[in-house]
């Protein structure tokens, strides 16, 4: 009796973990929960489509090399892409980019098992180097309530995602921020503690939330090395707090060359100063140079997994889904057929 019960012990722990892969191998239509990753082991290659709930909404469609039409993220991701980039607006007025936009974005990318970069740009509109508008609602706030404004946003961002088991692999605080956010307040060149600690409050947030998740200070213009040790020399002293150092990189198709080169130099010498990650949260080139475009995309990718122990995370294409003029927007990387250009060959 004791035998029998021994070799029954054996045959159910044999068939258990069959059962349990057949399982998994049949739940081709379950989502797929994100997870935090291994970063010395993931390398990221994305796209920001942030613009693809509007577009379909106007009736845009995406297709692909067959011409068979095709969700937008899909497809991305059978060319190669593992992450998608969303940004959020804090009370947009025509809601796109707000709250219940981005989680309905989000959604869509965790199902189909992608990894998440959440980009906040805490205003109502573009946030970008040239423009860092307060929301509407910050407008007149004390510099203290504007700071809980930050924190309190960001919370509340991050717990509704988590709320929908959505945890984003990366968040940046601010988006390009060259001069700061949250003008006048938070203008880096006026005032660069002050900018500093409006970075503290989103980090703070995001790790209240998700301990697990990467923040990313993101500046614009890779290929400028003295800007961004002014603006992380500056951070750094005055206790700032981030996990990774972001860049956007838009050469043309006579220059990404010189570009990359300098990029690269600047990656490494960001990694050497401050001893963190850095990631190109931002490429693009014109859409009708799909070539050159794929020699710069294939190039930048190479040089970002060749910078030592492993400190270049990834690659992201901004916005390549928009064709066809959309919002005058032509650094796109579909062609006027709605179908993913052989610049995104790159990405395999």
């Amino acid at each position: 009796m004791k035998m029998f019960q021994f070799i029954l012990q054996i045959a159910l722990l044999m068939y258990m973990p069959a059962c349990k892969k057949a399982a998994q191998g049949n739940n081709t239509t379950n989502p797929i929960a994100t997870t935090p990753t291994d970063t010395a082991t993931f390398f990221a290659k994305g796209a920001d489509v942030s613009w693809v709930t509007e577009m379909e909404s106007q009736g845009i469609k995406f297709y692909n090399s067959a011409n068979n039409e095709t969700e937008c993220m899909q497809l991305l991701q059978s060319v190669g892409m593992n992450a998608i980039r969303l940004r959020v607006w804090v009370n947009p007025t025509d809601h796109w980019c707000d709250q219940n936009d981005l989680l309905n974005k989000a959604i869509r990318a965790k199902n189909l098992g992608m990894k998440i970069l959440l980009d906040f740009h805490y205003s109502d509109v573009w946030a970008d180097p040239g423009n860092q508008t307060k929301p509407a609602l910050w407008n007149t706030a004390s510099f203290n309530d504007l700071k809980d404004s930050v924190y309190q946003h960001t919370y509340r961002v991050m717990n509704v995602l988590k709320q929908n088991g959505i945890t984003p692999e990366w968040v940046q605080v601010g988006n390009e921020t060259n001069d700061g956010m949250l003008w006048p307040d938070g203008k880096a060149s006026a005032n660069m503690a002050a900018f500093t600690q409006l970075i503290n409050k989103g980090y703070d947030a995001v790790k209240a939330v998700s301990n697990s998740s990467k923040v990313i200070v993101h500046i614009s213009n890779g290929y400028d090395n003295n800007l961004f040790r002014w603006i992380f020399d500056g951070l750094t002293s005055n206790g700032g707090k981030w996990d990774i150092t972001g860049m956007s990189l838009y050469p043309s198709p006579s220059d990404w060359q010189l570009k990359n080169s300098q990029c690269v130099s600047n990656m490494a010498d960001m990694v050497s100063r401050y001893n963190k990650p850095v990631m190109i949260c931002e490429v693009g080139m014109s859409w009708d140079q799909p070539a050159e475009c794929k020699s710069f995309i294939s190039d930048l990718i190479t040089k970002v997994k060749a910078l030592p122990n492993k400190k270049g995370l990834g690659v992201f294409y901004w916005e390549p889904e928009a064709y066809n003029n959309w919002k005058g927007y032509t650094l796109g990387a579909f062609d006027n057929a709605g179908k993913p250009s052989s610049a995104l060959d790159a990405f395999h």
